[in-house]
């Protein structure tokens, strides 16, 4: 909740940011990139400093610090400032991905891993649902900025309430040599087919999912759909069907491996995509269903797959890597198929998200066939 809820809270009133400052949907958007690209860059310096100070008092940190900007960032005078606020609230974001399925990797015992993975990131759907429709309904009654403020006071609680209930890490010990060779483990990681096919779902299946999110705003507040604001920020309780996919993704995957699952999940976005090219709404809302339930599918393999398959002592690294790759594609993605909202209307953007789902797949299918079960490399 104190993450994500404030990461995506602007998503939810980008109409009204674009409104406000007179800028193009895609610069709009900067606020939700550049925060996700500030996380994105912060994650190897925080999984770096996890293994110097712990898991949890760098989570605690990091959370903290965030939501201190969050708040700060609601009293931006311009737009400008919004934006590096932004960018500095994502910075101290990282910690919390960075580190949490490091640390569930460690105090967990392997055999429920990939259940644990799916239940934390049903949490990260509840959290950012949470944040996106606060924001929305709180807007429309009020502004854009105590809309945001809102969810930054929420997190504020939440963070408040993490640093007090976290259970003590008893499978991380220090004097082991974990601040020993960060570069070795993170080049070890690069080195691995498994974990850069991995890092390639993250990067593009996000990628594709925080745009169709960050622009099918802009189209149905217009005609024929002509949504008010705060009726269209309720569409992101489609979330919830990621607290449920990720989850039971996670015990088909104990059943049927992993990569069937994966595989299938990324199907449905393809499916859901394709159903938001509809004029007709209640399929356009059937369509962010499954797209949203194929996605959290997907994302609750691939992470927790990371970890699993990591190079031996480079967890913390490997999962810092993948997202590194997931808010780039986030960052960069989010705010590039922006123009082709604008250059060729919603079809451009659906065409290139099934685009970029069928290439994950592929990539999928050649180098993760094999990765299933396979011990962690030395």
């Amino acid at each position: 909740m104190a993450t994500f809820a404030q990461l995506y809270s602007p998503q939810a009133v980008l109409p009204l940011i674009a409104e406000e400052f007179a800028v193009t949907p895609a610069t709009a958007a900067l606020a939700v990139s550049l925060c996700t690209l500030g996380l994105a860059l912060a994650v190897i310096p925080w999984s770096r400093a996890a293994d110097r100070i712990g898991r949890l008092p760098a989570m605690t940190i990091g959370i903290l610090a965030a939501t201190s900007v969050g708040i700060l960032a609601t009293f931006a005078p311009t737009l400008e400032v919004f934006l590096i606020a932004r960018f500095i609230e994502g910075a101290a974001l990282g910690a919390m991905p960075a580190i949490a399925l490091a640390y569930l990797s460690e105090e967990v015992d392997a055999t429920h891993a990939v259940r644990v993975a799916g239940s934390y990131i049903a949490g990260t759907t509840v959290g950012g649902l949470a944040g996106r429709i606060i924001a929305g309904p709180v807007s429309d009654a009020a502004s854009w900025r105590i809309g945001v403020l809102a969810v930054a006071l929420l997190c504020l609680i939440s963070a408040a309430l993490f640093a007090r209930i976290a259970p003590p890490a008893r499978g991380f010990t220090h004097g082991r040599g974990q601040t020993d060779g960060l570069l070795r483990k993170v080049l070890a990681s690069l080195r691995s087919p498994i974990q850069l096919a991995l890092y390639a779902q993250a990067f593009l299946l996000m990628g594709g999912f925080v745009a169709i999110y960050n622009y099918l705003g802009f189209v149905l507040i217009a005609p024929p759909f002509s949504l008010p604001p705060w009726e269209m920020s309720l569409l992101f309780l489609a979330y919830l069907a990621g607290s449920v996919s990720s989850p039971q993704a996670g015990a088909l995957a104990s059943r049927w491996g992993r990569l069937p699952v994966l595989i299938g999940s990324t199907a449905a976005m393809v499916a859901g995509v394709l159903l938001t090219l509809s004029s007709w709404l209640p399929l356009v809302l059937v369509g962010l269903l499954v797209l949203t339930a194929g996605f959290f599918a997907a994302h609750a393999i691939a992470s927790g797959w990371t970890p699993a398959s990591a190079p031996r002592g480079a967890t913390a690294q490997a999962s810092s890597l993948y997202y590194l790759a997931y808010y780039g594609g986030s960052s960069l993605l989010g705010w590039l198929l922006g123009f082709a909202l604008v250059g060729l209307g919603w079809p451009g953007v659906a065409g290139s998200v099934v685009a970029m789902c069928l290439l994950a797949a592929g990539i999928a299918v050649l180098f993760l066939r094999r990765a299933e079960g396979l011990p962690r490399t030395s």
